[in-house]
């Protein structure tokens, strides 16, 4: 039997920890596991558990990065608004500086990055709405302009700088608002009012798309041009208490209530359809959301394990595997 350096022309690596940017095929020996890994490529989205948070809540707002996010306030056990704040760095989370006004309703509704955040309006625990917009420089919240019309679980876009919000329970349910980096200003409505909706939440605020939600329940998707809205094909299932991440070009939709039970389902849409792929581990609503259809995190939910967080990685995405003897 050939030698893998007969065929391959080298030895394996010895390696103290895996490489950080594995290339696909490359295989080294980890002399820390004492085992033998290698590298490949997917070849079909797929979710799987991560490190949980260390407060559990749901309906809290992500942003950033699978290697570099965010997650603030949001519902937590018994129904109360957390104001914990936490950082991922792509193993665990961090607790930071808490926001000054917790609040729910945002597992859509926060935009920006790890060190340069924004979540707006939302609720509290006693069902009142927050109309606040707060801003996060890496260390600290600001409270910052106020939307013009408060509400929770609609859709956004964008940056800290640049941002769009449309949707939300009770009263906005078609308004849409830009924000310019101080002010927010009321511009032409969604076709469909809803709320509990999903969106692309990465920037550009000049497009994205809302999908999903309610009532009636939807699979309706709209895109926005940076002016207004434009209906075009539908998600294969209509349900709301969705997530969303991604851009408006590529996006993942996931979990929800379609028919008064809650679904692990995940959609992901290519610029033009929704395809359905590879379900959650756990069915679920209200998760948080962040990231690409490359990669992306579902952060909390509102079942029962508030903490849980899942980490999709999409095909074509670099993995790390152990090799056995079976």
């Amino acid at each position: 039997m050939a030698t893998y350096k007969e065929i391959f022309g080298t030895n394996i690596e010895v390696l103290a920890s895996d490489p950080a940017n594995p290339v696909a095929g490359q295989v080294w020996y980890n002399s820390t596991d004492n085992v033998v890994k290698g590298s490949a490529l997917t070849t079909a989205g797929a979710w799987s558990s991560v490190n949980s948070l260390n407060t559990g809540r749901y309906a809290g707002g992500g942003a950033g990065t699978t290697n570099a996010g965010l997650y603030a306030s949001g519902v937590g056990t018994g129904g109360a608004d957390k104001t914990e704040v936490e950082s991922w760095n792509g193993t665990s989370w961090t607790e930071v500086s808490d926001v000054n006004n917790g609040r729910n309703g945002l597992e859509n509704q926060s935009v920006g990055t790890q060190s340069d955040a924004m979540i707006f309006s939302g609720y509290d625990d006693t069902g009142s709405v927050v109309v606040d917009t707060e801003k996060w420089n890496g260390s600290s919240w600001t409270e910052v302009n106020n939307v013009n019309t408060g509400s929770g679980y609609g859709g956004g876009a964008g940056t800290s700088t640049a941002a769009v919000f449309a949707g939300g329970f009770p009263t906005r349910s078609a308004l849409t608002e830009l924000w310019n980096g101080s002010s927010w200003t009321e511009v032409n409505d969604l076709n469909t009012g809803r709320y509990n909706i999903g969106s692309s939440n990465s920037a550009p605020s000049t497009s994205m798309i809302v999908f999903g939600g309610g009532p009636p329940n939807t699979g309706a998707t709209e895109q926005w041009n940076g002016t207004s809205w434009t209906e075009t094909n539908d998600m294969n299932t209509a349900r709301n208490a969705l997530s969303g991440a991604g851009v408006y070009t590529s996006a993942l939709g996931f979990g929800g209530n379609p028919a008064g039970s809650v679904v692990g389902l995940t959609e992901e849409w290519n610029g033009s359809t929704w395809t359905e792929v590879a379900d959650m581990s756990v069915a679920s609503v209200y998760r948080g959301a962040l990231g690409l259809t490359s990669s992306a995190l579902a952060i909390g939910k509102g079942t029962t394990d508030h903490t849980d967080v899942e980490l999709w990685t999409g095909a074509g995405a670099p993995v790390t595997f152990t090799f056995t003897d079976s």
